[in-house]
C-alpha cells in the first residue's frame, strides 16, 4: 500500500539541507511511502539528485498553479517544514491532514529582543524530525544527506597544481552582511595560515572574492562553480571554513571538519553544524550586549561597530585551521 507525502520546503539552502534527514527516514521507514517534495525552482539542484525522493515539484511563477498540481496527486499527508504564509493556503487549499513544526519564534524574539534565554537545546533537525513521529518515525541519527549529479562532480585535477595535494574551503558568502566577516580579515586569515585556500561563494561574491585572491594564496572560486560542483569542491576539502551559511550545512552532510564562525545569530539558535567531524569548532564572540541583534542579519551592523565579527581572533582562528589541515601533510 503507497503512503504519499508532500513535503513543503520552499527555501533556503541551508534549511532544505536539514531537512534530508526527515525524507530519508520516512522513506526508509515507513512501508510503501512515496515522498514529493515542493521547493522553489533554483534551490531544485539541492534535491534532484536524492534517491529518497519520487518527485520534486517546483514553485515558478504562480502559486495557484502549483496547488492545482499538487491537487492531481492525491497525497495522504503534509509535512510543512517551512511554516509560511504560502504553505497555509497550500494546506488550506488541499485540506489535507498536516504536520508542522516549532519555529520559536517567541523564544527567539525574546532572545534578541531582550536577552532572555529561553530557547530549548534542540537542533532545527530534531524539530523538523518531531513532524514525523506520528508516524512512528525515528531519528536514525545519519546525519544529513547531500547527493551530487554525477556529472557536476569537480575533478580538482583541474584547478591549479597547488591544490592537487589538499586545500581549504572558505565560504565567504552570507545571505545578510552581518553573518560575514570583512573581506580585509578574510584576505589576512588566508595569509595568515599560509595554505592552499579555495574561496566559495555565488556570483554576488565573486568581486569579493576577487578581492581577497589578489591579496592572498587564495584561488576566487565564487561565482565559477554551480552550488553543487561548489558541494563538489567542499566534499574533496580538508577543512571547511565559513560563516553560518547553507554551505555549512552542506559540509555538515559530508561530515567535514567545519569552522564555523558566527556574527550577529548565535548557535543556540538551533543551526549550529548538525553532526560534523569530531573535531569541528565554532568562532564566536560571547558577551556581547548586542548579540544576538537579529534572528536573521541585517547589512549593516545597527550599533556602527561590528564587534561580532571584528573581535573575532584570525590569528586564533588560522592556527586552528592549520591544526585540523594537519602540520605533517602540509604540501610546503
Amino acid at each position: 500500500m503507497t503512503v504519499k507525502f508532500l513535503i513543503l520546503r520552499f527555501s533556503s539552502i541551508g534549511d532544505i539541507v536539514l531537512t534530508t534527514p526527515v525524507i530519508r527516514c520516512l522513506k526508509e521507514q515507513v512501508e510503501g511511502a512515496e515522498i514529493h517534495y515542493a521547493v522553489k525552482k533554483q534551490y531544485h539542484p539541492l534535491l534532484e539528485a536524492n534517491p529518497y525522493i519520487d518527485r520534486i515539484h517546483m514553485l515558478e511563477g504562480s502559486l495557484n498553479s502549483l496547488i492545482l498540481k499538487l491537487k492531481e496527486e492525491r497525497y495522504d499527508y503534509i509535512i510543512d517544514l517551512h511554516k509560511n504564509l504560502r504553505t497555509w493556503i497550500i494546506k488550506s487549499r488541499l485540506r489535507l491532514l498536516s504536520f508542522d513544526f516549532n519555529k520559536l519564534n517567541k523564544e527567539k524574539w525574546l532572545m534578541v529582543n531582550f536577552r532572555i534565554n529561553r530557547l530549548p537545546d534542540i537542533h532545527l533537525v530534531d524539530r523538523y524530525m518531531d513532524c514525523v513521529s506520528e508516524f512512528d518515525v525515528h531519528n536514525d541519527h545519519k546525519g544529513l544527506d547531500y547527493f551530487i549529479p554525477g556529472h557536476e562532480h569537480v575533478d580538482i585535477q583541474t584547478l591549479p597544481e597547488a591544490f592537487h595535494k589538499g586545500y581549504i574551503a572558505c565560504v565567504i558568502g552570507a545571505r545578510h552582511t552581518t553573518k560575514k566577516l570583512p573581506v580585509e580579515m578574510i584576505s589576512a586569515f588566508c595569509n595568515e595560515i599560509n595554505l592552499p585556500v579555495i574561496l566559495i561563494g555565488g556570483p554576488e561574491d565573486a568581486e569579493n572574492g576577487e578581492y581577497i585572491s589578489q591579496r592572498s594564496f587564495a584561488y576566487n572560486a565564487c561565482g565559477k562553480f554551480s552550488v553543487n560542483q561548489s558541494a563538489s569542491i567542499i566534499k574533496q576539502a580538508r577543512v571547511i571554513v565559513t560563516h553560518d551559511t547553507g554551505f555549512m550545512h552542506i559540509a555538515a552532510a559530508f561530515h567535514k571538519k567545519i569552522i564555523s564562525v558566527w556574527g550577529n545569530t548565535i548557535p543556540e539558535f538551533g543551526m549550529a553544524p548538525y553532526m560534523p567531524h569530531k573535531d569541528s569548532k565554532i568562532f564566536e564572540v560571547k558577551g556581547l550586549k548586542c548579540r544576538p541583534c537579529s534572528k536573521i542579519g541585517y547589512d549593516s551592523c545597527p550599533k556602527k561597530h561590528f564587534k561580532c565579527m571584528r573581535e573575532i581572533n584570525i590569528r586564533e582562528l588560522a592556527t586552528s585551521v592549520r591544526t585540523l589541515f594537519g602540520f605533517n601533510d602540509n604540501p610546503y
